[in-house]
């Protein structure tokens, strides 16, 4: 069975409301946005570190890390994956040169 972002998304809406001694999502999900992005920010450069490393291992453990952290981030900011991933739909569309070049106007 492969398991899926959509079933991480459900996972952190199950255990956000969990009581915040027994589930560090739930803490994460309490201490809100400020905290959440701290935590975000510190696995996006532990990705980095793990890349540059060149370290498989703590590469895919560090990227599920940032996965799940990121969920967090958009559970707070009430934005389903779906939305992400439309808009990642959108963008494929085109080049990924044009496409950034038509953010660089925004």
């Amino acid at each position: 069975m492969t398991f899926t972002l959509a079933d991480l998304e459900r996972v952190v809406a199950t255990r956000g409301s969990s009581p915040t001694d027994t589930s560090y999502t739930a803490k994460l999900i309490k201490g809100g946005p400020p905290l959440a992005a701290k935590k975000l920010g510190e696995e996006a450069v532990e990705v980095v570190i793990a890349s540059v490393a060149q370290d498989r291992r703590a590469l895919i453990a560090e990227s599920a890390d940032l996965l799940y952290h990121l969920l967090v981030v958009l559970r707070l900011g009430d934005v389903p994956l779906r939305e992400v991933e439309e808009e990642l739909g959108r963008r494929t569309g085109q080049s990924g040169l044009a496409e950034k070049a038509s953010r660089d106007g925004r």
